[in-house]
């Protein structure tokens, strides 16, 4: 597949470069596995020399002799003797950018707390002593984002305040989904459009994952991720094991609770008979997995709230890949793919409400965007998007077939607003898969 999209974040990695000529600069790339920040790298700096390092599970000593014979090869660094300390080896780099630029990416680098945490501090003191005379352009990359947020955003840590840019790659957005698509599939259907995106959410590698396997069509993406040999089958495990060191079975099973339909707090701690206040909040606030949902406006401390799982793949994977192990294991594949045609429209009905949302935030006509509900749970708005400087609101239903679309109803369930929705100028809409 080839490279989409990313002109922002190139903009940024190209003036970071520019700027190293003159003076150090330190980037840190955060982003969940899969979501292509080595590609973006990569595509940044194409016909330039620089070293790559991937920072793999290995001893420091191990690691260091890998790193000694790349920064060799790749930039010609020559190392005289064995280096066993990564904090020797990155010495030697900021010795060298004293006398020409460099530029090293340093991918996983959030692996290094693992292999010896006192790094960050010989690093601090490394950078801080070389970096106002070095030409470096020193790229960092994370994808475990708790372990990232911990080493750069804490106060406590060594490495806070030393980076000079700091970003998060994020999944494509739709309008970029919608482009990829129709260059592989000019004559896609919205059904095949809403698959691609409840399958990979925008994230990079899960589409040109199907794309290069031509899974252009809903029933072929769907094929393809109950394959014996998909990808798919195991990746939501590979991709939560990194974060999760304790609890690991917790998390999953409240995660899998969430995404078969109960998100109350209520439902959650009755399903599991326990109280998941602490692991709800470290799914949320530490590991960014979930979000609290809350009625548009409602204030923070509300009791009318829900939980969803952020992410489009989890959310699919914890639905109809996590709960069937045992099919997996016996190779009922076709079993698996049968249950997934039997919910497929109920599922997606949610996620083609994620994709409204997503839609109209990137319009750029909107501030807030979210649902609204009351108390009973008697009166549901699908989609409120609201103008705070113009005194605007988008008012939406939304349902895979428009013909179950009532917008006299929507406008009784839109008299039941609060007062803080009173200043708004409301414009009605129906919203269905005829409207993608």
């Amino acid at each position: 597949m080839k490279f989409y999209d990313r002109v922002e974040e190139l903009q940024i990695l190209q003036r970071n470069e520019k700027q190293s000529y003159d003076t150090a600069v330190f980037t840190v790339m955060m982003g969940r596995r899969r979501i292509g920040k080595t590609a973006l790298v990569s595509h940044s700096l194409q016909g330039r020399e620089f070293a790559y390092l991937f920072v793999s599970k290995d001893s420091e000593a191990i690691l260091c002799q890998n790193f000694q014979r790349e920064l060799q090869e790749q930039v010609g660094i020559t190392v005289y003797g064995t280096v066993s300390r990564f904090i020797d080896l990155f010495e030697i780099v900021m010795k060298e950018a004293q006398n020409r630029h460099l530029t090293i990416v340093i991918d996983e680098f959030q692996t290094l707390y693992k292999i010896n945490p006192t790094i960050f501090s010989d690093i601090q003191n490394i950078w801080d002593r070389y970096k106002d005379n070095a030409r470096i352009n020193l790229i960092v990359m994370g994808s475990i984002q708790s372990l990232m947020k911990k080493i750069f955003e804490e106060q406590s840590e060594p490495l806070y305040g030393r980076p000079t840019s700091k970003f998060v790659l994020r999944p494509f957005s739709i309008s970029v989904i919608k482009q990829i698509l129709a260059d592989v599939n000019p004559d896609y259907t919205a059904d095949d459009l809403l698959c691609l995106y409840m399958i990979t959410g925008g994230v990079a590698k899960y589409i040109e994952l199907l794309v290069d396997a031509k899974c252009f069509t809903k029933d072929t993406m769907l094929d393809y991720v109950c394959r014996p040999d998909s990808y798919f089958i195991t990746e939501g495990r590979d991709l939560l094991n990194q974060e999760f060191s304790n609890d690991m079975g917790t998390y999953f099973s409240i995660l899998q609770t969430i995404a078969s339909g109960k998100t109350k707090r209520s439902e959650i701690d009755s399903t599991l008979q326990k109280d998941m206040g602490t692991y709800l909040q470290n799914l949320e606030s530490k590991y960014q997995f979930i979000s609290r949902l809350k009625p548009l406006l409602a204030k923070e401390n509300t009791k009318v709230s829900a939980y969803e799982i952020r992410d489009n793949f989890l959310r699919f994977w914890f639905r109809f890949i996590h709960p069937y192990q045992s099919l997996i294991e016996r190779n009922l594949l076709f079993m698996l793919r049968k249950n997934i045609d039997m919910h497929y429209d109920s599922f997606s009905g949610r996620t083609l409400e994620k994709y409204f949302q997503e839609k109209i935030m990137e319009s750029g006509n909107y501030t807030q965007i979210g649902y609204w509900w009351d108390r009973k749970g008697q009166n549901e708005i699908d989609l409120i998007a609201i103008n705070e400087f113009e005194h605007t609101a988008l008012i939406a239903e939304i349902k895979r077939n428009d013909k179950k679309i009532n917008l006299s109803k929507l406008e009784e369930k839109a008299a039941q607003l609060p007062r803080d929705f009173s200043h708004f100028h409301f414009d009605f809409k129906a919203l269905s898969m005829g409207d993608m």
